[in-house]
Formats: structure tokens, C-alpha cells, sequence
């Protein structure tokens, strides 16, 4: 009977090890089903991303390549990624004993990776579901994508785009849930286990940065847009909330600069922003030089002396003419068009390319204002509400996303701005270039091309001396002869009160009217052309410099300073008989009324004209220096010698008769060039 219970416990204790051994293969099995439907998975993912990034995109190129570029995102790099994975995926397949490990450590290795590419499409994947729901709005193009898609993929059915935009969103989160899979058929003591755990955890962390990344994507997003508001778009903003925070942020910033409360130190943001602010900085400067530069060039193209005539038939300057022609019209005017395109344009689109962060630093510092006062309150209180709690969060987001980006930004803008510059050297270089290929058949017709630069340069600059001289030669010469500056005569009877401005206030302060002036103010004064009168301020009460306050001898008041010149006292005719040998007091200002007419103008019928006057009404005739005059009355109607009734050039009319002298030769302000 005891040999009967011991057989009994022992086929027992077999039809245990039996059922253990059957479950351990069972476990296996969908070990291995586990790991080849990951394998399977991944071949007809893959292909699907192949038809999309072909077949589909190339077929929908009637649509902006700005949507294309949004709809299949960094498709690209994740084929790229994915290929690659799955390539080594299949190759465990030859090591089954060690399939399971070996998958464990593949997802390790390309866990950056992964998580690199997959959060740059998920990031843009709402904005391309957006352009989505904009085509479905025109029945047409709708059709025609449907259409496309269908014919591509037919089980895409009606979702249409959105059915292939989220295959990599579904893909990169059922990673976790494959491995898990698999990691539940394998027996914990086994060596695979805990590489799977790890791998399993490493899928579930990158999902989590991706979903992170996401929003923190969509927060700077919200700040990111630059909108061009008006004062009135700007008012209609503010309400008692917007105020509100304004205010608390003011108060906090005003808190730290007088040191009542702690600052919050950042030095590796404020690092990068250091940079970025720098960076900014040689963008902005280069945007206004080459602007500059393009200004120039245009000012420079505007200037053609080749198309001026120069009345020379031949030689040199007919080779200069079509020299500069073939130049303006083609190698300036080509690289005018290439700096626009290479240089210009890639700037402007750097600088916009800015706007953003920097939006996104000034955020920031609203945001910080927002954490450090909320930080207060929680140590304080102990709690904070949903909205605060979402604005600490806001932050934090905000932060994270700056120090994660901006040192591959601010470095992406430094190799941009680099290929700007190199791009600019080379087409001075090619320019340079061209102009001398062209140059160089001209150049050896020129007089001088045998001669070396140094001495070419000594012969240039020996020419523009002796050039220079010559012009100082005819400017002092100029100066010597030069009549004195165009004075309108004084009004008929006005002598008198101009004589006695010139006693009060001194010849400097004297100005003339050079066109009818009439007040619209109170204190405006209407004054005829030719009135003399005497500064007494430079501005009116407001500091406004375009109206002067002025004395006329019997009231003062305010006129345009811009219908006052100095006025320059006129010689008498005693002075001007004393210029030309006679003698003659010459105190007064203006001829004065005399009894004697003798007196007035020389008593020969031939005088010529001393200075130009222009005739203010028919009765009057105008003059030039120099000019020859016939008097035919040496007074006016009314007996008065300060008028002469003259004839010039077969016209009769009265001009002021000093500015009438006796000729002492052909020319009296005659002068020549000198040799």
C-alpha cells in the first residue's frame, strides 16, 4: 500500500512538471507571435509611409507647398529612422534565442532617435488637421484628394487625410503596448526581462516627451504671432483683467529693482538669451548696411554720363561711353537683381524669422513676473487656484521650451548669417571680376595702360591738383567780381522810415519783404513786397521759428520768416558816383528827395544798369548788371528824381535811379578766365 501512495505522488508531481513545461510554451509561443507581429507591423507601416511621401504628395501638387510641407511634416526623417530600425528588427529574426533581448536593446538604442522625429510631426499635427477641415469646405478639391487617396490607399475609405496623418501618432504610441506584449510572455527570471522593462519604460518616457513638447509647442505658439494693431485695436483690448495683471506684474518688477524681494536667477537662459539678443543684433545691423548698399547701388545706376553728349567724336572717351553703357546695362544691373535674390531676401526672411522668440523671451518675462508672485502665495498659503495653477504651468512651459531650442536656433541663425555674408563676397568677387574681363579689351586702347598702377595713381592724383587749383583760381576770381547780392528797391516814400530802423536797430537786423505778406491773426501783420522792417525775435510766443516778430516803424507784429531776406543797404547814387571817380557824400541810405535833380543820376542820357531790378507792374521795367540804359526823364510824373523813366532793349519804364551809373567801361562788372 505505502509502494502504491509513493507511484500515486510521483506521476502527480510528472503531470505537474508536464503542465509547467506545456505552459513555458505556450508563454514562448506568444513570445515569438508577439515579436513577428512587431515585425509585421512595422513592414506594413513602413510601406504606408512610403505611398504617402510618393505616390500621395506627388500627387497633390496642385495644392501650396506651404501645406504640403505642414500636412506630411518631417515624413522624411521618420522613413529615414523607421527604415533603418526595421532593418535591424528583421536581422534578430537569424538569433532566436536571443530575438527578444536583442529587440529590448534595438528600442534602447534608437530611443532618441524615435523621440526626436516623431515629436516634430505630432507637434504639427494639428495644424495640418486644420488645413484638413479648410478643403473639405470646397466640395472640388475635396474630391479631387479623395479621389488621389482612394486611389492610393482604398482602405483609407472617407477619412480621406486624416486617415493617413495619424498613422505615425498611432504608430509611436503602440511601441509601449507591443513590448509590453512581449514582455508579459517572458518568464522573469529570464536574462531579456529587465532590457525589456527597461525598453518598455524608455517608450513610455518618449511618448510622454513627445505629448510635453506638443504642448509647450502650442503654448509658444500663442505667443509667437506677431499682430499688427492699431492704437485704437490696442485700447479696445484693455479691460479690468488685462489691467489687473499689468498691474501685479508691475509691482513685482518694481519689488525686485528696489530689492524688497528676491529675483529668480536663470543663468542658463540668461546665457542663451545673451547670444540670441547678440545674434539679433548682427541681423538687424547687416538688414540696415546692405539696405544701405542696395540705395547706393540704385543712386549709382541712376547716374549715366555715358548717355551725355560730349561733342567728342573719337578716342578715348567714345571706348569710356561704351565701356560704362555695356556695364550699366549688364554686369551692374545683373548683380543688382543677385544681391536682391541671394543676399536681400534670405536677410529679410532671417529677420522675420526673429520676431518670434523674440516675442516668446518678452512672454517669458511676463510669465516669470506671474510664477515668482504665485511661488509666494504658495509658499504662504499652501494652495493656488486652477487658473494660477495653469499660469505656473504656462511658464514652465514656456521656459522649458527657450533653453531647449534656443541654442540650436541661435546657432542655425549664426550659419545662416554666415552663408548670407559668404554669399555677398562672392558676387563682389564676381562683379569685380566681370568688370575687368570687360574692362580689359578698353583698357588697352586707353592712353595710359602701359603705365603701372603706382604711377597711374600719382598721375590721377597730380590731374585733380592741378584741376583743383584751377577751380580755387575761379572761385577767388568769382568772388572778386560778384555783384552784390539782388535787393528789391524800397517802396516810393519809405525812405525816411527805413532810415530811421537803420538808426535803432543797425543795418543787421534790417530785413525786406520779398512777397505781399496778409495777416490772418491778430497779431498777424499785411505787409506789401519790398516793405523793409526790423527783427525784433526769431519765434513767436509758442517757440515756433517759421514766424518772427517784426517792427515796420509804426506797429510790430508776426510774419513768415519765410518771406524775409536780409536786406542789404542800397547805395546811394552819391556813393555810386563816388565808386566811379566822383565825390559825393555817402551817408545816406537811399537816395534822398532833393529840389536839385542834377544830383540824382548822371546828367549823360547813356548810363548803364548798376544793379538787376525786377519790375512789379507794367509801369515798371526790369534790369540786369551791367546792362545799357537810356534815360529818357530823370524824375518820375510827379517831379520826383528818385524814379527815371528809361528805355532798355525798345521797352519804356521807370526804374529807381540808383541803381544808374556813368559807364567807365564797356562791361563796368566785366572779368575773364584765367588762362
Amino acid at each position: 500500500m505505502a509502494k502504491h501512495g509513493a507511484d500515486e505522488l510521483s506521476c502527480r508531481s510528472g503531470s505537474l512538471d508536464g503542465e509547467g513545461r506545456a505552459s513555458e510554451d505556450r508563454s514562448l509561443l506568444r513570445q515569438r507571435l508577439a515579436v513577428q507581429e512587431l515585425i509585421d507591423t512595422e513592414v506594413s507601416y513602413l510601406h504606408m509611409l512610403h505611398l504617402c511621401a510618393s505616390d500621395i504628395r506627388s500627387r497633390l501638387q496642385q495644392l501650396p507647398q506651404g501645406d504640403l510641407d505642414v500636412l506630411f511634416s518631417n515624413i522624411d526623417d521618420i522613413i529615414k529612422v523607421n527604415s533603418r530600425f526595421l532593418h535591424d528588427l528583421q536581422e534578430t529574426a537569424s538569433k532566436k534565442e536571443e530575438q527578444v533581448q536583442l529587440v529590448g536593446n534595438l528600442f534602447l538604442e534608437f530611443q532618441e532617435e524615435l523621440e526626436q522625429v516623431y515629436k516634430v510631426y505630432c507637434a504639427s499635427y494639428d495644424q495640418a488637421l486644420l488645413l484638413v477641415d479648410t478643403y473639405r469646405k470646397e466640395p472640388e478639391l475635396q474630391r479631387h484628394i479623395q479621389g488621389i487617396i482612394e486611389a492610393v490607399v482604398p482602405q483609407a475609405g472617407s477619412s480621406g487625410l486624416s486617415f493617413l496623418l495619424v498613422i505615425p501618432l498611432q504608430r509611436i504610441t503602440r511601441y509601449p503596448l507591443l513590448l509590453q506584449k512581449i514582455l508579459e510572455n517572458t518568464v522573469p527570471d529570464a536574462s531579456a526581462y529587465p532590457v525589456l522593462q527597461r525598453a518598455v519604460s524608455a517608450l513610455q518616457d518618449v511618448n510622454t516627451n513627445i505629448n510635453e513638447y506638443k504642448m509647450r509647442k502650442e503654448v509658444a505658439s500663442k505667443y509667437t504671432k506677431v499682430e499688427q494693431l492699431t492704437l485704437r485695436e490696442r485700447l479696445a483690448r484693455i479691460n479690468t483683467h488685462t489691467l489687473s495683471k499689468k498691474t501685479t506684474r508691475l509691482s513685482q518688477l518694481l519689488k525686485q529693482e528696489a530689492g524688497l524681494i528676491p529675483r529668480t536667477e536663470d543663468k542658463e537662459f540668461d546665457d542663451l538669451e545673451e547670444r540670441f539678443q547678440w545674434v539679433s543684433l548682427c541681423v538687424t545691423e547687416l538688414k540696415n548696411n546692405v539696405a544701405a548698399y542696395l540705395d547706393n547701388l540704385q543712386t549709382f545706376l541712376c547716374f549715366r554720363p555715358h548717355e551725355y553728349s560730349l561733342d567728342i567724336p573719337e578716342g578715348p572717351a567714345v571706348q569710356y561711353c561704351n565701356l560704362a553703357r555695356d556695364l550699366q546695362l549688364e554686369a551692374f544691373l545683373t548683380f543688382k537683381q543677385r544681391l536682391e535674390g541671394l543676399v536681400w531676401q534670405p536677410l529679410c526672411s532671417l529677420a522675420k524669422a526673429l520676431l518670434g522668440p523674440q516675442n516668446l523671451i518678452k512672454k517669458r518675462l511676463d510669465k516669470l513676473l506671474d510664477f515668482e508672485r504665485l511661488e509666494e502665495k504658495l509658499l504662504e498659503v499652501g494652495s493656488v487656484t486652477y487658473q494660477e495653477e495653469a499660469a505656473r504651468h504656462t511658464y514652465q512651459a514656456l521656459n522649458s521650451l527657450l533653453v531647449a531650442e534656443l541654442p540650436q536656433f541661435n546657432q542655425l541663425v549664426v550659419q545662416w548669417l554666415g552663408q548670407i555674408l559668404r554669399t555677398f563676397v562672392t558676387l563682389q568677387r564676381d562683379l569685380a571680376k566681370q568688370v575687368l574681363q570687360r574692362a580689359e579689351g578698353s583698357m588697352a586702347q586707353l592712353p595710359h595702360h602701359h603705365v603701372p598702377e603706382p604711377a597711374f595713381r600719382k598721375l590721377v592724383e597730380d590731374a585733380l591738383g592741378r584741376t583743383s587749383n584751377q577751380l580755387c583760381s575761379f572761385q577767388e576770381t568769382f568772388e572778386k567780381v560778384l555783384p552784390p547780392p539782388t535787393t528789391q528797391p524800397l517802396l516810393p516814400g519809405s525812405e525816411r522810415q527805413a532810415q530811421a530802423l537803420l538808426s535803432r536797430y543797425g543795418p543787421g537786423k534790417l530785413y525786406q519783404v520779398t512777397s505781399n505778406i496778409s495777416g490772418t491773426g491778430t497779431l498777424d501783420l499785411t505787409l506789401p513786397r519790398g516793405q523793409i522792417v526790423a527783427l525784433l525775435q526769431n519765434k513767436d510766443t509758442k517757440g515756433n521759428s517759421s514766424r518772427w516778430l517784426v517792427d515796420t516803424g509804426g506797429h510790430r507784429g508776426y510774419v513768415p520768416a519765410g518771406k524775409l531776406q536780409l536786406y542789404h543797404v542800397v547805395p546811394s547814387a552819391e556813393e555810386l558816383r563816388r565808386q566811379v571817380g566822383l565825390n559825393k557824400d555817402p551817408r545816406c541810405l537811399t537816395p534822398e528827395p532833393s529840389p536839385a535833380p542834377a544830383p540824382s543820376i548822371p546828367t549823360v542820357n547813356q548810363v548803364i544798369a548798376v544793379y538787376p531790378f525786377v519790375a512789379r507792374s507794367s509801369h515798371e521795367v526790369s534790369l540786369q548788371a551791367g546792362q545799357p540804359v537810356t534815360i529818357l526823364e530823370a524824375q518820375d510824373k510827379k517831379g520826383n528824381p528818385e524814379w527815371s523813366l528809361v528805355e532798355v532793349n525798345g521797352q519804356r519804364g521807370y526804374v529807381p535811379s540808383g541803381f544808374l551809373a556813368r559807364a567807365q567801361s564797356p562791361v563796368l562788372w566785366g572779368w575773364s578766365l584765367p588762362s
